[in-house]
């Protein structure tokens, strides 16, 4: 599933100096100050009136217009205090923090997360997801403590003059201003939190600016809305409260009038030093945190990227230098869910820990484990931030996802919670047997056997711990397998389907029956690629002293890669215009790969009813199952369909010969599009049998078959032929690709209901052509690219400063002179259709005022 970046870290010790279990017990004191020793006047700003039993402080600022008071009135006995690294007192329902004066100006990473949340709230907002992340310090001023949150995008040494530069021009926001309700041992500041934490505070709140509007959302009800609970340990304090919004549209239980979810907000506590990190490289796939650092001796704003990854550090540095196998001192511990069913938890477990074996290649052993939670400590809490847990939502979401909360200052990864979705089992029983049910008898059925189930979801919770070790998705990893090869048993039984296990390549649809494939064989696994990034991101150079010397010799990895196959990344933002690296493709050739997948959608298609039919049900499952197979083929077409307008995108340093954009040679374009005028175009007739649609309905098929001719006609990919008209002298040029296309869509043949259609949606593109709406913005990037167009091909496209607008009244005319010459000699409904295609051609040309 999709991968996004989670910025926040923390330190190597946290769970280590975190795990003794210990109760809220009442406030152990210090000596309470006498009413003079604290100055008497609030701070300027603030509002008068005290709760009873605490400081009277409110959210973002309150104060009691008497200033800080003695400990013992804002502590009193009665209170319940949790000590660690910022002390927690519970005094009747107000809850205060004890804030140490040396943890002023250190660096926090406040992390909000959703606990829980309401039915229909989101299909990718389950419980444990963060929502929103900042790193964050306390300042004091006077008798007022500020919580204020720090920009990270800007840097430079403090011993540098331009410091001061970056101060002033990157001042972070106030998020909240306390009035010091008393001062404790150390000048410690005791804060009031409850407003806070308990109000509709936009740090801390569950719902984005579009969900309060998607929800008609009028206000949060402070009456329904309150904090929970507050935990302190030595580097976190872990706080959990209510919202509940009063809404007109919320997204369940509407006669409520309400929607409520719980939060969590983890405020943790940052090394003093951050990890030493590592430069990224763009040929290399991690996620990463960028900053300017204006220290750098350039003369230019330099930029600084560093890869997320979590800090491994050798328990034996003098073993691991004589390229010996050891213990990190700290390991990647995930938890497994509770709420796992006893069933699943093996293969979670398996998805784990097969990452333990990749480490070995960095020279680490037993790196990433797997644990149950305890059952003795009532601390352990899969919400605290110390922890990193498997996650199995109940939720109807058909996915999976890995996010990970990494530091914004170096690129630690310090925590991360792995998704499951229940109903994501759905997705693969259905995928399977669209995919490998013609080779792959166990796919044949709605119960998939608990051993092929059990291995599909293992290799899915490996490629969501995947993520959250710092790879983002690697699309073009599949294409380094020949085609024939995944019909191999020995090749696919060492590699899976893919060099990565961080691809969509997800099941072998090319293997064919015969080919002599296990069940296991069919899924994805983890490759080589993966052995190579994780030793090119974690491997220590224990002879680099800094993060610079390292480079050279990352770079030497990067430019000659070992292995049985040479490594290579793409971010996901080139996904399809690098016909290479698609989503759900497997080989080397689109067009190969397409004619294998054909061949046993063949073979699955007439079979869907007796695979589907169970005694006492309806057809429900058959039309769910047809439906998504159409969708497949539309799938594989677009796959096909990437070669048109494709540019190879190779990148390289500066000093790295070779091109870095290629175009896709003509003959290989021209190929593709006489495979799509056979398969796609002409109607596949196969596709749509009426055992199937007597049943279901009407086919998706037409719509399919339109979505690829728009495809075709889609103008980023006519501006791209145009571009590579300028890189190669043996491009494809735009306006032969037309000619072509136009001889594809309207010549030789009478065409039947689904190619009319067809032909009216490509009426409508070239419509879209000649009187462009406004200029085309750049599609967005892939989850994983900065917010300007990273590469050329995805510049913003003016269409009406192009030549398409011209190519394309030259096509409309083409085709009208036919249309005329075809309605002359029509008859019925093919002498109406070309009568009305004229019609449409002359309104668009020459559009009449109406």
């Amino acid at each position: 599933m999709r991968s996004r970046l989670w910025l926040g870290f923390l330190a190597a010790a946290v769970v280590s100096a975190s795990c003794a279990p210990k109760a809220a017990t009442p406030a152990a004191r210090p000596t309470p100050r006498a009413d003079g020793e604290a100055p008497a006047a609030a701070p300027s700003g603030g509002s008068a009136g005290a709760s009873s039993g605490a400081s009277g402080a409110s959210a973002g600022g309150g104060s009691a217009a008497r200033g800080p008071r003695p400990y013992a009135q804002v502590v009193p006995a009665r209170a319940v205090t949790d000590t660690g690294a910022i002390t927690v007192h519970k005094v009747d329902e107000r809850w205060l923090l004890e804030v140490p004066d040396s943890l002023f100006r250190r660096d926090f990473l406040l992390v909000g997360r959703i606990a829980a949340v309401p039915a229909n709230f989101g299909a990718f907002l389950p419980a444990g997801v963060s929502v929103q992340e900042r790193l964050v310090r306390w300042e004091r001023q006077g008798d007022r403590v500020i919580l204020r949150s720090i920009g990270a995008e800007a840097v430079a040494a403090d011993s540098l003059p331009i410091a001061q530069a970056v101060a002033s021009n990157y001042l972070g926001a106030i998020l909240a201003a306390f009035p010091v309700a008393a001062y404790g041992r150390d000048s410690a500041a005791v804060v009031d939190v409850t407003e806070f934490f308990g109000g509709d505070t936009p740090a801390l709140s569950g719902l984005t600016t579009a969900q309060r509007e998607q929800y008609k959302v009028r206000r949060l009800d402070p009456a329904r809305s309150f904090v929970n609970a507050v935990r302190s340990y030595p580097l976190n304090v872990e706080v959990r409260h209510t919202q509940t919004f009063e809404a007109t549209a919320p997204p369940s239980d509407r006669s409520g009038g309400a929607l409520t979810l719980e939060m969590r907000q983890s405020l943790v506590l940052l090394p003093r030093e951050p990890m030493r990190p590592r430069f990224a490289d763009p040929r290399a796939g991690f996620f990463g945190v960028e900053r300017i650092n204006y220290g750098l001796d350039e003369q230019k704003a330099a930029t600084e990227s560093f890869i997320a990854r979590w800090r491994l550090e050798p328990r034996d540095p003098a073993a691991y230098a004589r390229g010996e196998l050891v213990e990190p001192v700290k390991p990647i511990i995930y938890y497994i869910d509770p709420a796992t069913p006893a069933r699943w938890r093996p293969y979670v477990r398996m998805g784990v820990e097969d990452w333990s074996r990749v480490f070995e290649k960095a020279g680490f052993r037993n790196a990433v484990r797997a644990m149950d939670p305890p059952t003795n400590d009532p601390e352990w809490d899969p919400e605290d931030i110390r922890y990193s847990v498997v996650r199995w939502s109940a939720s109807t979401t058909r996915n999976a996802q890995g996010p990970s909360t990494v530091d914004p200052r170096s690129g630690e990864i310090i925590e991360s919670d792995i998704v499951w979705y229940h109903n994501h089992m759905r997705s693969y029983r259905n995928r399977l047997m669209i995919e490998t049910g013609a080779a792959n008898p166990a796919a044949r059925t709605l119960d998939i056997p608990e051993e092929l189930m059990g291995e599909t979801m293992r290799q899915v919770i490996t490629h969501e711990v995947g993520h959250a070790l710092g790879l983002p998705h690697n699309m073009i990893a599949s294409s380094s397998f020949p085609v024939d090869s995944l019909r191999s048993v020995s090749f696919t039984r060492r590699y899976g389907v893919s060099a990565t296990i961080m691809d969509y390549a997800r099941q072998n649809y090319i293997a064919q029956p015969g080919d002599g494939l296990a069940a296991k064989d069919f899924i994805r696994r983890l490759g080589p690629w993966d052995e190579f990034i994780i030793e090119w991101g974690y491997r220590v150079f224990p002879d680099a002293p800094t993060p610079e010397s390292e480079r050279p010799r990352l770079d030497r990895m990067l430019s000659n890669p070992s292995g049985p196959m040479p490594y290579r990344y793409l971010p996901q933002y080139l996904s399809g215009i690098d016909p290479r690296s698609q989503t759900e493709d497997l080989g080397d050739d689109p067009v190969a790969a397409t004619t294998y997948a054909l061949a046993n959608l063949r073979r699955v298609v007439p079979n869907l009813p007796a695979w589907t039919a169970r005694a006492g049900e309806t057809d429900e499952d058959l039309t769910e199952l047809y439906r998504e197979t159409v969708g497949m083929w539309r799938t594989y077409m677009g796959h096909v369909a990437s070669i048109i307008g494709g540019v190879s995108v190779d990148p390289r340093t500066a000093v790295q010969p070779g091109a870095v954009y290629a175009p896709v040679p003509r003959a290989r374009q021209q190929r593709a599009l006489a495979f799509l005028a056979e398969n796609a175009i002409d109607t596949p007739e196969w596709m749509a049998p009426a055992a199937i649609t007597s049943r279901t309905g009407p086919s998706p098929l037409p719509q399919a078959q339109a979505a690829i001719v728009q495809a075709l006609l889609d103008p980023r990919r006519l501006d791209r032929l145009s571009m590579s008209q300028e890189m190669s002298a043996s491009a494809y040029p735009v306006d032969d690709y037309l000619a072509d296309l136009r001889r594809v869509v309207w010549a030789g043949r009478t065409p039947d209901a689904n190619l009319r259609g067809v032909q009216r949606v490509y009426l409508d593109r070239l419509a879209s052509l000649v009187n462009p709406a406004a200029p085309q913005a750049a599609p967005p990037g892939g989850g994983e690219g900065p917010s300007e167009p990273p590469s050329p091909l995805l510049a913003p496209l003016n269409v009406a400063r192009s030549d398409l607008p011209a190519l394309a009244r030259g096509e409309l005319r083409s085709i009208r002179a036919a249309a005329q010459a075809n309605a002359a000699g029509g008859t019925g409904i093919q002498r109406a259709h070309w009568a009305d295609v004229v019609a449409r051609i002359d309104e668009i040309l020459e559009p009449t005022n109406r």
